[in-house]
């Protein structure tokens, strides 16, 4: 500031100040032409002028020179002297932008999985790959499941590295190669399901295209494991040779069973019997048949099919491996090893079936019998298999130096200087490598004992398509027919790169999908008499996924897997793609999940004024998980409900990192409870309608055991036509006849625990009139069911009666306005009527600890109102195996807590196992529930009710007024009164 040009106090007394509006006309003249060339070579100062970039269009669009500048400058440089050419600028006004927001903002790049910048190298063509996928006989779909840390990943790692030479350095930095988020690079586990397509070759050298689901193995994320079961045709079943058939070994084998799908098993690190447990070859084998035995008695116990095929190693359906040394056979991959040793006259098919049992070798005779030549004489797998694995193992072990040289000789094998000096793990790896070769034994078993998706699709369709069997679609899915109509099933969204739209991954059964094709989209609510959850799109890009790359392809045809571009928006969990012209179209049944979301907790944002973001991002969350669902209570939260912990934890990972990147605040987890009933309604429960003309009267009682549970794993449907359902429930349930065929409805949804009966008689009611009125009623019902008086809980495992009814002549005094809150009011009416109860759920847990920490798990359980069912030693091994149930909301905080107390040495999984009513009357009034204090038994449904119903925004209690009319309340007080009188 020039102070010549100001008084003392600050007033300006310089020269006078031109007229702003001559200034204002001198500068819009002005033009590059009117700056001398020395100003315009040395610019202005940075005090005298601020000139900021902007692009201004002219009116034929094409980029013009536009200079607004502060009032106070006077000379002016040249834009495209300063800028280059084309270049427009703008000066603003000072604080036009906050101080917050740069001026030029950074390219933010989201990375949350780990892919490859380019498609990698492998031993086939993408061509040839994309040839074979057109022919479903040579597609096999398969899904790779078991237990977690059983190595599923990491056999399908060497797959991985046998088709991708390139990526063999990369893997042994980072094995699991199908683990590409980096939530399960930091935690060790996969969470998501990852499919990859892969050309292998079976024991001839014949090519199938194989597309292999690698699947969570932690029993929280078992709902990726049944989204992955949806598209397959047979399972690959992992089993660890230490740990053997644990908790998820078991759900798996089940619902595999349940989806009508083919088992094969492979025995995986069998490296740990030789070098963890040092067990001999002779226990060893024990080992491994007293897994295939219980394996096989867990396939007899489920499966509903009296010609189940069981698992044996004769049969070729068996496998061991040891992904971590690159070895992995058969008995009949083992048996060529010595066909190549001895020639063509060797019968390899004769000699691997004397590989297993209780058959020996006679040295002497040079034949196989089923008695021991001699006492302590090996079985022949012993003597055959286990052995040299031993033998190859323990001298590249225990004395490398010396018995290399002869080992590589005796094998027919030769390896570099380089490989030869590596450590005792690779170098064991190659040596396995190079003796056993690729997998071909597996790939074996799988194309002969897992069918290909021709073969396998009438028994699938049967199982996923909701639609009559004697429709056009069902015939083309059944030929796989490219040229009949199209139909998609898709199961599982993936996320983008940035995190901002899904692919979708679908199964095509018929049809031939391509690039920019018009296609229907059906939702899991849609029906051919409500087309409301339907959309017209058109597909993007199409891929075959393959984990950490994307291979981009044409045409999908059927039998292949196929990520689709650009038709996210419309489907939230699973959905049904056709043709836009096909109107008779039903879609495939929603997924069927073996477990149940139990665990809820509640966000909000920390900032209020987020709020879109997050629901926003609950809204892609909920589409990335399969069994997450979310919901907003009266309150205003908003709840996620989920398996359990782990689960929630990746959910709110990906909520705020990856979703909405916003701070949420959480609730402490609490648990989702049912609402019941123990007797029968102790009176007869009516209600009217407002305009008085309609009366029903219902009681309530509670079902049979085991009822509930046959309705909600598809045992019985209410689909079912009212002779077999009559059948079904008179012949197990020991149900009048008219009664099971009078059965009206389950809910809520067609698969609840709860069920609404007629129980009226023709002589006393009018069938017609109250036939008009069924659906209002059922709605009334099903309302009632979803959200029960106690705290808007779920009702289950309690059948409604209806008694009586007196409905209006007129339509109009009967319609659903009228019908349906009378309905759900009685309902109500008779629920608290017949003793009311709370149910919670409880987790079965399956621990796996040393002997001396035994203890320690009874001391937490007790602590946690748990209780242990059973503890036994795990065969062959120096471990225990303890199963235990608690209850849910008791469970949270339980795995950190045994790890505390065992040193780390325990490890459990936890599971929803079944619902148990909680201890004490939630009516009981005269219970006082103090605040912050652990509550008595008896004192437990109460506290539970009140503070569920406070966290809801309820009223504090219950009030039976609420529900009860004028005339019913008479009656109860009349009632009352006679029980007083009598005593």
């Amino acid at each position: 500031m020039d102070l010549d040009l100001y008084d003392e106090f600050g007033n300006y007394i310089g020269p006078d100040i031109a007229d702003e509006e001559d200034e204002e006309a001198d500068r819009e003249n002005i033009h590059e032409d009117d700056i001398s060339d020395d100003e315009a070579e040395n610019g202005l100062d940075d005090n005298r002028m601020q000139v900021s970039r902007a692009v201004d269009m002219g009116d034929d669009d094409e980029p013009r020179n536009q200079i607004v500048l502060h009032e106070d400058k006077k000379y002016y440089p040249s834009a495209q002297e300063i800028y280059g050419p084309d270049v427009e600028t703008i000066v603003q006004e000072e604080d036009t932008q906050p101080l917050t927001k740069p001026i030029i903002e950074p390219v933010k790049v989201r990375k949350f999985n780990l892919q490859e910048k380019d498609v990698p190298e492998t031993t086939y063509s993408h061509e040839f790959m994309l040839d074979l996928l057109e022919n479903p006989n040579l597609i096999r779909n398969v899904a790779i499941c078991g237990h977690i840390h059983h190595g599923k990943t990491n056999l399908l790692d060497c797959l991985i590295e046998q088709t991708h030479p390139t990526l063999i350095k990369k893997a042994e930095r980072d094995i699991r190669y199908t683990d590409t988020l980096i939530t399960e690079i930091e935690r060790g586990v996969t969470i998501k399901t990852k499919p990859v397509t892969l050309v292998l070759q079976d024991s001839r050298g014949k090519s199938f295209a194989v597309n292999i689901m690698d699947t969570p193995g932690h029993v929280n994320f078992s709902d990726e494991v049944c989204a992955a079961l949806r598209i397959c045709d047979g399972v690959l079943l992992v089993v660890d040779a230490h740990e053997g058939v644990l908790l998820n070994t078991e759900r798996i084998i089940k619902l595999a069973l349940q989806e009508r799908l083919p088992i094969v098993l492979c025995i995986n690190k069998i490296d740990r019997l030789i070098l963890e447990l040092k067990l001999p070859p002779t226990d060893a084998y024990f080992k491994i048949r007293h897994i295939i035995e219980e394996v096989n008695s867990l396939i007899q116990t489920y499966s509903e099919d009296p010609e189940q095929t069981l698992l044996s190693p004769t049969l070729g359906n068996v496998c061991f491996a040891s992904p971590q040394y690159s070895l992995c056979f058969t008995l009949k991959s083992f048996g060529m090893l010595y066909g190549q040793a001895y020639g063509a006259d060797f019968d390899v098919d004769e000699f691997s079936r004397r590989l297993w049992g209780d058959i020996y070798f006679n040295a002497k005779t040079r034949k196989f019998q089923k008695k021991a030549p001699q006492t302590g004489h090996s079985r022949s797998f012993i003597e055959f298999v286990l052995e040299p694995v031993y033998k190859i193992m323990s001298q590249v072990v225990g004395d490398v130096d010396v018995a290399l040289d002869g080992l590589m000789d005796h094998l027919n094998i030769s390896m570099t200087k380089e490989e030869q000096k590596e450590n005792i793990r690779p170098l064991l790896r190659n040596v396995f490598q190079k003796f056993t070769g690729e997998f071909t034994g597996l790939v074996d078993m799988i194309v002969k004992h897992i069918s290909s998706p021709l073969d396998h699709a009438r028994m699938k369709i049967e199982q996923i398509y909701s639609g009559p069997m004697n429709s056009p679609q069902v015939k083309a899915m059944v030929e796989c027919d490219a040229n009949g109509p199209l139909m998609i099933h898709t199961v599982k969204n993936y996320s983008t790169q940035d995190a901002t739209s899904f692919h979708i991954l679908g199964r095509v059964f018929s049809g031939t999908l391509t690039e920019n094709q018009s296609v229907k989209i059906l939702g899991e609510n849609y029906s051919i008499y409500d087309e409301e959850d339907s959309r017209v799109l058109t597909a993007g890009k199409l891929f075959i996924h393959e984990s950490r790359y994307k291979i981009r392809i044409s045409k999908a045809t059927p039998g292949c897997w196929v990520l689709i571009e650009g038709i996210d928006e419309p489907i939230v969990k699973t959905s049904t793609i056709t043709e836009p012209r096909d109107q008779e179209v039903y879609i495939f049944r929603p997924i069927r999940f073996n477990t149940t979301s139990v665990v809820k907790i509640a966000c909000e944002p920390v900032n209020p004024s987020e709020l879109p973001k997050m629901l926003d991002g609950l809204r892609k969350v909920n589409k990335s998980y399969p069994l997450l669902s979310t919901k907003v209570e009266e309150s205003g939260e908003h709840v996620i409900l989920g398996t359990g912990e782990l689960y929630l934890d990746c959910v709110m990972h990906d909520l705020r990192k990856m979703y909405s990147e916003i701070d949420i605040k959480v609730a402490d987890p609490v648990v989702t409870f049912c609402e019941t009933v123990v007797e029968t309604s102790s009176l007869k429960c009516f209600a009217e309608t407002p305009n008085k003309r309609n009366k029903l009267t219902m009681i309530a009682e509670a079902l049979q055991k085991g009822l509930a549970e046959d309705i909600e794993t598809g045992v019985v449907s209410i689909d079912w036509k009212a002779k077999r359902l009559g059948e079904f429930f008179q012949t197990k349930y020991d149900w009048d006849l008219l009664a099971a065929r009078s059965i009206w409805a389950f809910g809520p949804e067609s698969n609840g625990p709860n069920i609404l009966v007629d129980d009226t008689l023709p002589s006393e009611v009018d069938k017609t009139m109250l036939s008009s009125i069924r659906d209002s009623v059922v709605q009334g019902f099903q309302w009632a069911s979803r959200e029960g008086p106690l705290c808007e809980e779920p009702i289950r495992n309690v059948k409604f009666k209806i008694l009586d009814a007196v409905v209006a002549q007129e339509p109009i005094a009967r319609g659903g306005g009228q019908i349906i809150p009378t309905a759900r009011r009685v309902a109500y009416s008779a629920f608290l009527m017949a003793t009311p109860r709370l149910m919670e759920p409880y987790m079965y847990i399956e621990a796996i600890a040393p002997a001396d920490c035994v203890s320690p798990l009874y001391t937490v359980l007790a602590r946690r109102r748990g209780h242990v069912t059973s503890d036994a030693p795990l065969p062959g091994s120096p471990l225990y195996t303890i199963k235990a149930f608690v209850p849910a909301i008791d469970s949270f905080g339980f795995e950190t807590d045994l790890r505390t107390h065992t040193q780390g040495q325990a490890f459990c999984q936890t599971v929803f196992h079944h619902w148990q009513i909680v201890p004490g009357d939630p009516m009981d009034k005269t219970l006082i529930i103090k605040p912050l204090e652990p509550q008595p038994a008896p004192a437990l449904a109460r506290e539970f009710m009140l503070k569920t119903r406070r966290r809801k925004g309820l009223s504090e209690d219950v009030s039976i007024n609420k529900f009860f009319d004028d005339p019913m309340l008479l009656e109860l007080a009349k009632q009352d009164y006679g029980l007083s009188y009598a005593f």
